[in-house]
């Protein structure tokens, strides 16, 4: 584990879109009071499925993977956790799932029985962490379609739509044009998620940047010249929107 680090709420990158964005001044002083930091480097263990879960927090830099376990050792990956995502549930002592670092990850942490009983107290967290769940229900129902339905390309193309998209969100002025992707995920890691074997990531990586959908500075950064090009290769038309 890294050093930790010392953030206050108000310079906080995540600060708008996480459990905390309807915080008035005086809750953020009581999460002020509350919370502590972990960072983590990548390809290590954050949470083992089947162990008490101790603490709850928000991603605030890097990407983690939710995945499970079969009975014969085989893994699926289940989830994506992008910056302002929440790791745990209120009310749920035992983690279902392993969540690992993708890459270097910092979480904002609290307790969990500390944070179960504020959110009793503070409305405006509790009725973010609501909204939160409940976008994160209607994404694994996209996400169903997306792996049910679309083609190889497709599938990749939502994936990255999805991550450029989060990015963009953060920026103080969006932008649709020469985006820049840093993403933390193997070829490997990708074909868990997406369904695909690794060859078939790589190939159609490949043939969207020859086609100048995306440019590849290397096998991890990645251009967007245009994100609305980029939507149309999802093949789905809701996702302009």
């Amino acid at each position: 584990m890294t050093p930790r680090l010392n953030l206050r709420c108000a310079d906080c990158g995540i600060r708008h879109r996480a459990v905390c964005a309807r915080c008035d001044e005086a809750e953020l002083a009581r999460l002020e009071e509350v919370k502590f930091y972990r960072s983590y480097e990548a390809g290590q263990k954050i949470v083992w499925a089947g162990d008490e879960l101790s603490f709850v927090g928000s991603v605030v830099s890097g990407i983690a993977t939710m995945s499970q376990t079969l009975e014969d050792g085989r893994v699926q990956m289940v989830g994506l956790l992008l910056p302002s995502d929440f790791i745990g549930r209120p009310g749920r002592d035992i983690a279902p799932y392993d969540v690992a670092a993708a890459s270097d990850v910092t979480l904002c942490c609290f307790r969990r029985a500390p944070f179960e009983r504020l959110l009793a107290e503070m409305p405006h967290v509790a009725g973010r962490l609501l909204e939160m769940t409940l976008d994160e229900l209607d994404a694994a129902r996209e996400w169903m379609m997306v792996l049910g339905r679309k083609t190889a390309r497709e599938r990749i193309a939502s994936l990255l739509v999805s991550v450029a998209r989060r990015e963009a969100s953060f920026d103080m002025v969006p932008r649709s044009h020469d985006l820049r992707l840093d993403l933390p995920l193997t070829r490997e890691a990708m074909s868990e998620y997406l369904g695909l074997t690794i060859e078939t990531v790589s190939r159609q990586i490949s043939q969207l940047g020859r086609e100048g959908v995306i440019a590849l500075d290397d096998r991890r950064r990645i251009l967007i010249p245009d994100l609305d090009r980029l939507k149309r290769e999802t093949g789905d038309d809701a996702i302009l929107a």
